[in-house]
């Protein structure tokens, strides 16, 4: 079966993770995906290791597990956009393509005679999507954006970490680049939302996307918190600002996740550890009590689950119905049977390595599933292909390119 959009072309002039990531999905999703890159160097996560991948001999190989996170079934095209010639390539594929992803500085593009009122010229349908640290506009807007930063700026670490005043306590980021995957994602909804649009009117139309503006956005009820109270929400740790119990605890050898999310939840737990006074005392019986009465509920909770361990903890809360959960390294990730149920790992061959082990997409569809079809691929390895494919030039004129340095 074809994927969803099979009939979609995408051209991927990003780099790093943002840009990519939006790219991967729409490749998982069937587009047909072209990563044009500088050539000799191509994306910068392909220096971004170790590790890197290894070859049947146990050998680094050049690709970057990090690149190789983000480039899953795309086709790889290295073209010189400094120069007229790699210029007017670029606008070739750009005028039979349906998106265009890019992550350059503001008006980084517009000096080539790439950026969007140019190419919308020759192609009225085309869908540009700009991703950019801060936007195409605002005060910010020549800055460059990383993650790390935008996660800092955004809020997302003044709720992230320990208290100020407890062991380890302090700002921290996420220990994955959020704020650049969030943006890919909301990324993929944009240009689908604009697909949408162009199939009842027959328009592209550009769309800028900023990573601080996805952070702040993915706030959620953090955000909410302050605009409703007026007061910047404090750093929790691994609690919740607006659920009690809801945490991690320690246990005689590790620690469990207990998310009671209601009242009936909380009864039933305080049923099974043998204190059903609490669920009804006055501090304790609603939620919102409980959010008040923290600072006295958690001291009292927390001796009775060091009682016993992680896994008999386990078993005893989930046959009760109360949520929890492990906290589990990588390797326990995926050896989990629901992880491997889900078929959450896939292997997909390689050219350099023979194999690559990937992270499978998390989209399940009836009709239209998702597709494996290529691996991240090699810096150029499609070049020769997408240019005789998609502008039909013959072998005499890819090799008169790339003599000129131009691909």
């Amino acid at each position: 079966m074809n994927g969803a959009l099979s009939h979609i072309r995408v051209l991927d002039l990003s780099r790093v993770l943002a840009g990519p990531w939006a790219g991967q999905i729409l490749a998982d999703l069937g587009a047909e995906v072209i990563k044009v890159e500088q050539p000799g160097k191509g994306d910068d996560t392909r220096a971004w290791g170790p590790p890197y991948l290894q070859d049947e001999q146990g050998l680094d190989t050049t690709e970057s597990a990090y690149y190789l996170s983000a480039n899953r079934g795309k086709k790889s095209v290295t073209i010189d956009i400094t120069q007229e010639a790699g210029q007017g390539l670029v606008r070739q594929l750009a005028s039979r393509t349906d998106i265009l992803l890019e992550n350059f500085k503001v008006g980084g593009l517009a000096k080539y005679g790439l950026d969007y009122a140019s190419l919308q010229a020759s192609n009225p349908g085309l869908i540009y999507c700009s991703i950019t640290g801060f936007g195409q506009t605002g005060p910010y807007r020549q800055r460059p954006g990383y993650d790390f930063m935008i996660q800092g700026m955004g809020g997302l670490m003044s709720i992230t970490g320990e208290r100020d005043n407890a062991p380890g306590g302090g700002p921290q980021k996420v220990g994955v680049a959020l704020a650049d995957v969030l943006a890919g994602m909301y990324a993929t909804v944009a240009v689908l939302a604009a697909l949408a649009h162009r199939d009842q009117t027959g328009m592209g139309q550009y769309i800028d996307l900023a990573l601080l503006d996805v952070q702040l956005a993915c706030l959620a009820n953090q955000a909410m918190n302050y605009l409703v109270s007026g007061k910047p929400p404090e750093r929790l740790g691994n609690a919740h600002p607006n659920i009690v119990p809801y945490q991690v605890f320690a246990t005689t050898d590790g620690y469990l996740i207990l998310a009671v999310g209601n009242d009936r939840q909380f009864a039933r737990f305080c049923e099974l550890v043998g204190r059903p006074e609490l669920a009804s005392d006055e501090r304790f019986a609603r939620n919102a009590a409980r959010v008040q009465y923290r600072e006295t509920l958690i001291p009292i909770l927390q001796p009775i689950l060091t009682q016993r361990s992680t896994q008999v903890w386990l078993t005893e809360l989930e046959a009760a119905g109360i949520p929890c959960g492990p906290i589990n390294t990588l390797d326990k990730v995926f050896a989990d049977p629901q992880i491997q149920h889900r078929e959450m790992r896939v292997t997909l061959p390689h050219p350099l390595a023979g194999a690559v082990p990937m992270v499978a997409s998390p989209l399940r569809f009836s009709a239209t599933p998702v597709q494996y079809r290529r691996p991240p691929p090699t810096l150029s390895q499609h070049t020769d292909e997408v240019l005789s494919d998609w502008l039909g030039l013959n072998t005499a004129d890819i090799n008169a390119l790339r003599a000129d340095g131009i691909i």
